[in-house]
């Protein structure tokens, strides 16, 4: 069965890229580039024992989409993690960004609704909950006003994906809300690798570690939180990436309930900036400098999920600890800077 990677190259991508053909699937990867490089495909070729195929594309030119769906016709299901991500540069470039995110996503979708049938799993995020009301966070807990164009981007694509599947029995489609992602495949060959400086805590602490940076700044000690620092979700990306293939395989199986359903993808436990570091320190041995700040403005005190529906209708479950995922993190590190 052949499955459409969007953004198959980036972090979350190519690890589901790996877990997809570790399930035996065939892979097309569709990919700028622009967030990301070709020699992806050789990290994925050496844990998986195949390399999957790859189509440079910029999913914003609608004439190539839809070249692209008439040259691979037997596509039965697309993961789509194609987009911009980085919630500050949205603020900066919001019609780029609305751009590439919502008019990628439409293109597809329009290409998918002249299938017979087709299986959509969307690369959402928690961002659409905002501060929400209390935690853990369920699917039910109410969609906030968005805090960045990036943000709003995922809003906007849950409701656009929605409002095709009301209209289009064809498709099914999943959106799968995740929290923090973190760490890089065990074998090391593929990880989070981010151009110029990173916008994800993780890869700060991991490289700070290393030498790259001076020091870390950590924003605010004094939310109201257990150590006065902003609470988060971080997961492993293999136990993210294994959501996707069981959600995508919910839907080519005619198992989903709705054809358009929701889903959290966490860890369902929270762990502070300060925790995070300490986890670090752990699995490394080294002492990280570190410094408090100012709080950062749109940064929100606290964000886990509640897994109760991920875990027992979706049937998947994260087995990875935040040690764990950070170990990994720091041996990637290590690897590419050597």
């Amino acid at each position: 069965m052949k499955i459409l990677v969007t953004g198959g190259l980036g972090f979350i991508g190519s690890h589901t890229v790996v877990e997809l053909q570790n399930k035996g699937f065939e892979v097309v990867i569709v990919d700028n580039c622009s967030n990301s490089s070709e020699s992806v495909l050789d990290g994925i070729t050496k844990i998986s024992g195949k390399k999957p195929l790859f189509e440079k594309l910029d999913l914003r030119e609608k004439e190539k989409v839809s070249s692209f769906f008439k040259k691979y016709q037997d596509i039965a299901g697309v993961i789509h993690f194609a987009a911009s991500k980085a919630v500050g540069e949205s603020v900066e470039k919001p019609l780029l960004y609305y751009e590439n995110n919502i008019g990628t996503l439409v293109y597809i979708l329009q290409e998918l609704s002249k299938k017979q049938k087709a299986s959509f799993i969307f690369s959402s995020s928690c961002t659409v909950y905002g501060q929400a009301d209390k935690m853990p966070i369920t699917e039910d807990a109410p969609v906030k006003v968005a805090e960045s164009p990036y943000g709003n981007t995922k809003q906007m694509g849950e409701e656009i994906i929605a409002d095709t599947c009301k209209v289009t029995p064809e498709l099914s489609a999943i959106a799968l809300r995740y929290f923090n992602p973190m760490g890089s495949h065990p074998s090391a060959e593929i990880g989070e690798l981010p151009i110029g400086v990173p916008q994800n805590l993780v890869p700060f602490i991991t490289q700070t570690g290393i030498g790259m940076r001076k020091e870390l700044s950590v924003f605010g000690d004094d939310y109201p939180t257990p150590d006065g620092t902003c609470i988060r979700d971080y997961i492993y990306v293999v136990d993210l990436a294994k959501a996707h293939v069981v959600a995508l395989e919910r839907l080519l199986a005619g198992k989903n309930k709705e054809n358009y359903e929701v889903f959290n993808v966490g860890t369902g436990k929270g762990s502070s900036v300060l925790e995070a570091i300490h986890s670090f320190e752990k699995v490394s041995g080294k002492k990280l400098n570190y410094k408090i700040v100012d709080r950062r403005p749109g940064d929100i005190t606290s964000a886990y999920a509640d897994t109760t529906k991920a875990n027992t209708v979706l049937g998947w479950k994260s087995e990875y600890t935040l040690d764990d995922a950070m170990k990994s993190a720091w041996v990637w590190e290590q690897k590419i800077r050597d």
